[in-house]
Parts: structure tokens; sequence; C-alpha cells
């Protein structure tokens, strides 16, 4: 009996292990980071495996979690970068930025939706690597501070587009609406918005201990999925694509007939846009195809590989959007530059002094900011 028990548990050990599957934890936007955990046989191996896929007469698929080793360090140098750069504009537009136009609420809403959407990532940066271990309450914050912050920058940055449209194109009636009441009235609405696009994600947000301790959807529906997915490609893609393409057409049109300088006047928002769609385009297109994925379209273990790692790679580039917009507040403000002098020579530290040293001399050929429609139609 002892020698049928012991050959029965040989052979239950010899049988491939099957593993439930794969929720995309935080959804789509954690899914590179919490799949590496979901798909794991055990806590302290380093690959993980899939046996849902077709292997072509091999194993099963194999994920070497290469993020573990990247991701803490990325998320770590990018939070500490964005945390000063947008607590920089903060200060700058609070302390020395007579908020009386659109823009500057923009902005200001800006760095805000990029504060919440940095502040997951000292979470993020530890859960790359370990198990989730600041519970169930710290799990539903971060996952709704990340997803509200995600959709508002997106939004905020539309709405940006449009009041440059209203500034250029529709000037006259631009000085009624473009004030600082009708742009704390959008920006509550673009909030209120984003939490509402946060949804069903936040909703589900739960902790789960299997094998390890996950913050990960307990909504594990496939269909459900499938629209988390389309739905950030297109609230976070297509629609501000289309919103941003015509009022930026627009624009270019009405400037084709005036001074050369007065094209400089969009060169801000331009470069925000540029750089946000630079950064979040190619993790939404991993994206999709990790939709075509689950959807079977395609099921080889090579390019289930690559997503998989495709995912995690896109996803820390567009983290970086967060770190990028302060950066071209400074080098394409000028008034921007003038007021964080000012700011920097009140303060008796010698770096403040050497850095106000540096920014002074940085005018001239950058685009001047303001925060009226008359003074430079840019906000800053």
């Amino acid at each position: 009996m002892d020698r049928l028990k012991t050959s029965h548990l040989h052979q239950e050990a010899a049988k491939p292990k099957t593993l439930p599957t794969p929720t995309p934890g935080f959804q789509i936007h954690f899914y590179s980071v919490t799949k590496m955990w979901d798909d794991e046989m055990t806590p302290n191996s380093t690959k993980s495996y899939d046996y849902d896929y077709d292997y072509g007469g091999g194993g099963p698929c194999e994920y070497s979690r290469h993020g573990a080793y990247f991701l803490p360090a990325a998320y770590s140098l990018l939070f500490v970068f964005g945390l000063v750069g947008n607590s920089l504009v903060f200060w700058v537009v609070l302390m020395c930025v007579k908020i009386q136009s659109m823009t500057d609420v923009c902005l200001l809403n800006l760095a805000g939706a990029d504060l919440l959407l940095l502040f997951s990532l000292p979470f993020l940066a530890h859960y790359s690597r370990d198990q989730w271990v600041f519970g169930r309450a710290m799990c539903r914050m971060v996952l709704s501070g990340y997803h509200i912050g995600f959709f508002s920058g997106i939004f905020f940055i539309t709405l940006m587009s449009i009041d440059r449209y209203l500034a250029i194109v529709h000037a006259v009636y631009a000085l009624k609406v473009r004030t600082r009441t009708y742009g704390a009235l959008a920006s509550f609405v673009v909030w209120m918005v984003s939490i509402l696009a946060a949804f069903p994600e936040i909703l589900y947000a739960e902790v789960k201990n299997e094998t390890q301790i996950l913050c990960t959807s307990m909504n594990e529906q496939q269909n459900m999925t499938l629209f988390n997915i389309f739905k950030v490609n297109i609230l976070g893609l297509l629609l501000p694509l289309i919103v941003m393409g015509f009022c930026y057409l627009m624009i270019m049109k009405k400037l084709a007939s005036c001074r050369q300088a007065q094209s400089k006047t969009i060169r801000l928002v331009v470069l925000v846009v540029v750089v946000f769609f630079c950064c979040w385009t190619p993790y939404n297109i991993v994206s999709f195809f990790k939709a075509l994925e689950i959807l079977r379209i395609y099921s080889s273990c090579k390019s289930s590989k690559a997503i998989h790692v495709s995912l995690q790679i896109t996803e820390a580039v567009a983290y970086t959007h967060t770190c990028l917009n302060p950066i071209i507040y400074v080098f394409v403000g000028r008034k921007f530059r003038r007021h964080l002098s000012r700011l920097l020579g009140r303060l008796p530290c010698a770096g403040c002094q050497a850095l106000k040293k540096r920014l002074s001399p940085i005018v001239g050929s950058t685009v001047s900011q303001s925060t009226t429609v008359e003074d430079g139609q840019t906000g800053m």
C-alpha cells in the first residue's frame, strides 16, 4: 500500500501543473507587473509558465522575469524626477503666476494628474519584484490614483488643445470663455469624467492570496478584460488624437497667413502633446495586440513572450511623460524660467543661487509665455 501511495504521488508530481487563467491585475495598465506574479509557479522562481498556448510539440511557455530586475530601478528614478519636476511646476504656478486663464488652470491640474500617477510608482517598484504587501486598502487607493491620474492627464492635455484652438482660431470669443471660472468648471468636469473612466477597475480591486499575495481585479471575465483594454485604446489614444488633430489643423490654417512669430505661441502645448503620444502610443499598440492574444487570434508561445516583454518595456516608457512635461516648461517657457529664477533667488542655499544664474541667460529665441490671450497666449 505504501508503495502504491508513493508511486501515485510521483505520478502526480510528474504531471504538468495547470495554472489558473492569468488575471490582468490592475487591468491593462498593471498587466505586465501582475502577470509576472499571476503566472509564477513559486514566489522565488526565476521563470513563469503558461500551459495555455500552442507550443508546437514543445514544453510549456516560459516567461523570464526580466522586469523584476530593471522595473524597480526605472520606477524609482521616474518617481524621484517626476515628483521634483511637477512639484516645481506647482510651486511656481501657485507662488508667482496670477492664475487668470484656462491654460493656467489646465497646466496646474496637469501637474496634479501627473503627481497622482507618480504616487503609484513606489508601490509598483516593489510589486514588480515581490508580492503585494501593502494591504487591501492601499491596493484600492493605489489602483484608483493610478487610473484617475492616467485618464485625467490625457483629458487635461486634450482640454489644453481645445483651449489653444479657441485662443487662436476664435480669439474674440475666447476672451469670454478662457477665464479662470470656466477653467475651474472645465477642470471639475474633467476630474469627474476621469473618475468614471476609471471604473470598473477600481470597483473590483482586491487583494488575492493564492501561492502569493496579489493586488488584482476580482472580475476575471474575458469580456471585461477586453473592455478595459479597448477603453484605454479609445479614451487614451484615439479620441484625444482626433480632437487634437482637428484643433491643430485649424490652428495651422489660421496661422498660415500670419506672422511667423505667432506660430511659436503654440509650441508649449504642441510639445506636451507630442511627448505624451510618443510615450503612450507604443503601450497602446502592445495592449491592443494583447487583446488579440486574449481573443486567440494568435496563440503561439513566441508571440506571447514578445508581448509579455513589450508590455513591461512600453509601460516603463509611458511613465516617462510625467517627468518630461516639467522639463518642457523650463526649456520652452521663458516666463516660467523667469518666475523660477525669481523664486530661487529668495532661497538662501548656494545650489539654488547657482541654478538661478544658469537659468537667467537662457532667453531670447524661446517662446514667451503669458497668462492672458493678449500676451503670448500660451498660459505660462
